[in-house]
């Protein structure tokens, strides 16, 4: 038996595909923190993140038509958001990096402004993230982030199960060092090359 929340997901998905724009905008506002959150941890940084969801919004409506529910449509739409981040970190690759302008009133106010251990802390793990390769990252934020399981990932990267179990090791194993601060020496980062 289909749980009801997945059988009226099913329903808006249905009705999104016959036209419905009421239930396409409905399905992405259940979905756009979720591809967010996949995008922020991705791409590294809330300009990119936003310029994902955005691509990554477009791309769900306009996929609607082809959307064959063989995997849930959670499930599809991070592939999209995957697939919409990596491209956008392809296109950072090739723009022109700005140089870092040091401002003291910046860290002042960051300093003094009483954030929370919460928030201190996901920024870390946001830096820590943006230190580690995208071929372990992807497969790391998808796991711990958007709760899909190892078939799940391999089907939205398009690799093999092995493959996505290793490179989440291998990611952890980057994001603990990085977030120890590199005690033991190393790099700190694990090969680039595929599994």
């Amino acid at each position: 038996m289909v749980p009801p929340a997945e059988a009226a997901e099913d329903e808006l998905v249905r009705r999104a595909q016959n036209g419905d724009r009421s239930a396409a905008d409905d399905l992405l506002r259940r979905h756009y923190d979720r591809i967010y959150a996949v995008c922020r941890r991705i791409a590294g940084n809330d300009a990119d993140a936003l310029d994902a969801t955005q691509e990554a919004l477009m791309a769900i409506v306009r996929g609607l038509p082809r959307y064959d529910a063989r995997a849930r449509f959670s499930t599809w739409a991070y592939r999209v958001a995957t697939n919409a981040c990596l491209d956008e970190l392809r296109r950072r690759r090739r723009r022109p990096q700005p140089t870092e302008i040091e401002d003291d009133s910046a860290t002042w106010v960051a300093t003094d402004s009483g954030f929370d251990d919460t928030i201190v802390e996901r920024d870390e793990i946001d830096a820590a993230l943006a230190e580690i390769p995208d071929q372990f990252r992807a497969p790391l934020v998808l796991r711990d982030l958007a709760g899909l399981d190892y078939a799940e990932i391999s089907d939205t990267l398009g690799v093999p199960p092995g493959t996505v179990r290793s490179r989440i090791a291998r990611g952890r194993a980057a994001l603990a060092a990085v977030l120890d601060g590199n005690q033991n020496g190393g790099s700190g980062r694990p090969s680039d090359r595929d599994d």
